[in-house]
């Protein structure tokens, strides 16, 4: 909650002022990378159904994003079909995946659990960023059951630029 109150209006500043880069964004959502850019940080805004991924203050690329098939608030129990939001990290990386590739988010972290722990509930787990694999059912805006897609040539950029480690914050 702490988060949310600090987190998104200090981003709200930070656009609004100017801090943040955008010299190396176009239209298209793509830049020019170099071997020297490294992504520090993902940013997801749920509303906006936009995820970014940044070098320091610079947005180096923007995806549009499907959610949870129930995407309005916070994961709180498995099931909810919710994508969460807060601070998390990407944790592991699977070539393998269901929906093509994918990374995984620290989903859930000790607040989490407490919190289904008191519902007498499960958080759940395995949430993902992913593809949408070749099936066309999987193309409609909001089908996961909690995850981020992205299409599937996206995700292998993804892949290749975000390391295991990096911070992910989910916003409303």
């Amino acid at each position: 909650m702490v988060l949310k109150r600090f987190f998104l209006p200090l981003c709200v500043v930070l656009l609004l002022s100017g801090c943040l880069d955008f010299s190396g964004f176009t239209m298209s959502g793509k830049s020019s990378l170099t071997k020297d850019v490294q992504i520090t940080s993902i940013s997801v805004d749920k509303s906006a159904r936009r995820m970014y991924l940044l070098s320091e203050n610079t947005i180096i690329r923007s995806y549009r994003i499907g959610l949870g098939f129930t995407p309005n608030g916070h994961k709180s129990l498995r099931g909810d079909g919710k994508t969460p939001e807060g601070l998390y990290y990407i944790d592991r990386k699977n070539p393998n995946s269901k929906f093509y590739m994918s990374l995984g988010i620290s989903y859930p972290n000790a607040q989490d659990r407490a919190y289904a722990q008191s519902m007498g509930a499960s958080a759940g787990g395995d949430i993902f960023i992913h593809g949408q694999n070749k099936n066309p059912r999987f193309w409609k805006r909001d089908w996961t059951e909690g995850c981020i897609a992205v299409k599937d040539h996206e995700i292998q950029e993804i892949y290749a630029l975000v390391p295991i480690g990096t911070p992910i914050l989910i916003t409303p």
